[in-house]
């Protein structure tokens, strides 16, 4: 089974959920599609045996001792990423968008590009099976490929080693790296809070996931916060056909384990909200 775990919007608990599954199975892959801001290798510290460089795009490099400062670069550059300063050039890597327009319109080539090597896909043993995930360095791009990566390794990871179960933490959202998680899940968890956004970014969300798998759930996180939202939260699920998998309560307990490097399962495994949890992937593997 490959189940996705996914938010409309950030700050749901989404990953605190995912690092509680994980460790309710003896061993299960684990997939941080969360490339943008990978966190989940920080609570179960992984061994890194395996290491991939990502090639996200090119940027533009000037060789300086060629330039002659005629400004033709900076003048056509739609990004603002080139700057002339008394003659001298200066290229932004957070700005550039490496089209390539700028070395070919030098006159005197003084303009080359270099391919973006930063980029990390990692993955390797963690206690509760194996680990993959992917960290996109700053002001680099493609996301969605990553991810692709991301999961292509999960896979093979799991047919090497005979782990049926892979649990996809995905990126809030809806543009291309939640695209690129959802694609071909077996079942899609979307977690959600009950205030306003997290219903409006539900009601944003869920045709995505509903158009990439059959299985789709909810899960309601933090809902005693505002049991009003909650409760229409559950109407708008039932009025679509998709099944509210359980609530979770408010519960310091799951910010204490993180803290303490671990779920919640594995820190407090007798508290109701652990309880709750495996009562829900229960119902998950149903799905």
């Amino acid at each position: 089974m490959e189940l996705a775990i996914i938010s409309g919007k950030g700050g749901t608990g989404k990953s605190s959920i995912s690092a509680a599954f994980a460790t309710i199975e003896d061993k299960v892959i684990l997939a941080d599609c969360d490339v943008d801001a990978a966190n989940l290798y920080l609570l179960f510290n992984p061994v890194n045996e395996k290491e991939k460089v990502y090639i996200a795009g090119h940027k533009a490099v000037v060789d300086v001792s060629v330039c002659t400062g005629c400004g033709l670069c900076e003048s056509y550059c739609r990004f603002g990423a080139i700057k002339i300063n008394d003659g001298s050039v200066t290229i932004s890597e957070v700005s550039c968008d490496g089209c390539f327009l700028c070395s070919h319109i030098c006159p005197v080539k003084a303009i080359r590009m270099v391919r973006n090597d930063k980029s990390r896909m990692y993955s390797g043993s963690f206690r509760n099976g194996i680990m993959v995930y992917g960290r996109l360095a700053p002001g680099e791009e493609n996301s969605g490929k990553l991810v692709n990566m991301v999961r292509e390794e999960a896979k093979n990871a799991s047919k090497a080693n005979g782990i049926e179960i892979i649990i996809l933490d995905g990126p809030p959202g809806i543009g291309c790296p939640v695209i690129s998680t959802v694609t071909g899940a077996d079942a899609i968890v979307i977690v959600t809070e009950p205030t306003l956004s997290g219903l409006s970014d539900l009601e944003r969300v869920h045709p995505i996931a509903a158009k990439f798998s059959s299985s789709v759930g909810v899960i309601i996180n933090k809902h005693d916060l505002n049991s009003h939202m909650a409760s229409r939260i559950e109407e708008w699920c039932s009025s679509h056909g998709t099944p509210v998998i359980g609530r979770l309560p408010f519960d310091s307990s799951v910010t204490e384990a993180m803290v303490a490097g671990k779920s919640v399962i594995e820190l407090y495994p007798g508290i109701e909200i652990s309880k709750d949890l495996i009562e829900m992937w229960n119902k998950i593997k149903q799905l």
